[in-house]
């Protein structure tokens, strides 16, 4: 079953795998996010600007320590920062005008757009199954918002028709966001796609908080219990985006977009066992839901194929510039564990063969 050969690949499972840890990361940041907004505080953009500086730090250092010049140009990346720090604030945004039951079904627009632009740009090629899957997910996603969970949330907010806008809005530069992320971790390079999303999206942060949010910024008292919430959420952020591209390579944005529909669930779950707060037994059925379409959208003897055509000029040079970890380890003999494997990852670009090899140690 986990053979390469077999019905459902080594990758697929690693896939599956990380696509339940970004969902709770998510589930995650949103846990911070309501403990901000418990306390009185409604910075969004504050909130990703941490993020967005850690990114940049972080694997900006990388990028100036390997010397190498930029494999994208920077106004692309730059492009990139603003459609994504406007998909977080739209659609947080959004509610504080409509319900949580219209952010949550009108943020599935993302998955069609997702689709439609990997068809388009990226060439991706979608068989029935994967369709399938998608239906699938969906469908648990809704069984979940009109069960007893969300009893609460189904009234409208002050200005519902501009709440939805800002969500369809959103949800189209998320999907805009994810497609260009995974066009940049199949073509080019993982680490500067990271870093120069960071250092752009913390430019174009740091500019609209001196717009919108300052005098919020100003009001708030710094004490510790507010700073720890901002913190967690920065670091929570930060492991999302960086875990993210991993994905996009394993698996491409739809999957990411259907991982990202079970975090809602999680957080359900976390309210039952930590809180022993009791739910509709929909709720259950919900979550095998979306957990089966996700097996159905990831299983397959052949993947879906993106296509790039790459001239031979490019495959030389870059076999001249790099000399990637995996070679390094084969070289040495060194058999890391899947932790240690998957760390070192971060700071080398993925190939064919590192999926493989990862595959081959996560089944051990």
């Amino acid at each position: 079953m986990l053979s390469s050969n077999g019905y459902f690949t080594n990758s697929a499972l690693i896939g599956l795998v990380l696509g339940q840890l970004v969902s709770l990361l998510v589930t995650s940041t949103g846990l911070f996010s309501s403990e901000l907004s418990r306390r009185g505080i409604d910075a969004p953009t504050s909130q990703s600007f941490l993020n967005y500086l850690l990114l940049g730090i972080i694997y900006g250092g990388i990028v100036l320590y390997r010397r190498r010049p930029l494999q994208m140009k920077w106004y692309y990346y730059l492009m990139l920062g603003l459609v994504d720090v406007e998909a977080n604030y739209l659609v947080v945004k959004a509610y504080q005008y409509t319900s949580m039951t219209s952010v949550m079904l009108l943020d599935c627009w993302s998955i069609p757009c997702v689709i439609i632009l990997t068809a388009v740009f990226l060439k991706t090629r979608y068989q029935i199954r994967k369709f399938i899957g998608v239906a699938i997910c969906i469908v648990g996603l809704v069984l979940v918002i009109f069960s007893d969970v969300h009893a609460g949330d189904r009234a409208g907010g002050r200005a519902p028709v501009k709440g939805d806008v800002l969500v369809i809005v959103g949800a189209t530069l998320y999907a805009i966001s994810n497609v260009s992320e995974e066009f940049v971790v199949k073509s080019a390079d993982r680490i500067e796609l990271m870093a120069m999303l960071g250092l752009f999206g913390a430019v174009v942060s740091a500019c609209q908080i001196i717009i919108f949010e300052r005098t919020e910024l100003q009001s708030v008292h710094w004490t510790k219990d507010a700073v720890a919430p901002f913190l967690g959420f920065a670091a929570a952020m930060f492991l999302f985006y960086s875990t993210v591209p991993v994905l996009l390579k394993i698996s491409g944005s739809t999957m990411l977009n259907l991982s990202l529909l079970t975090s809602d669930m999680w957080a359900i779950l976390i309210r039952v066992f930590a809180y022993y707060e009791e739910v509709d037994w929909i709720y259950y059925v919900a979550f095998v839901a979306v957990a089966f379409g996700l097996v159905i959208y990831s299983s397959g003897k052949q993947e879906d194929e993106t296509t790039f055509h790459v001239s031979a000029d490019d495959v030389e040079g870059k076999a001249r510039d790099q000399v990637t970890i995996p070679d390094r380890l084969e070289e040495s003999k060194f058999t890391p564990s899947l932790w240690e494997f998957f760390f070192l990852q971060m700071a080398a670009p993925v190939t064919n063969s590192t999926l493989l090899a990862l595959g081959d140690l996560f089944c051990r």
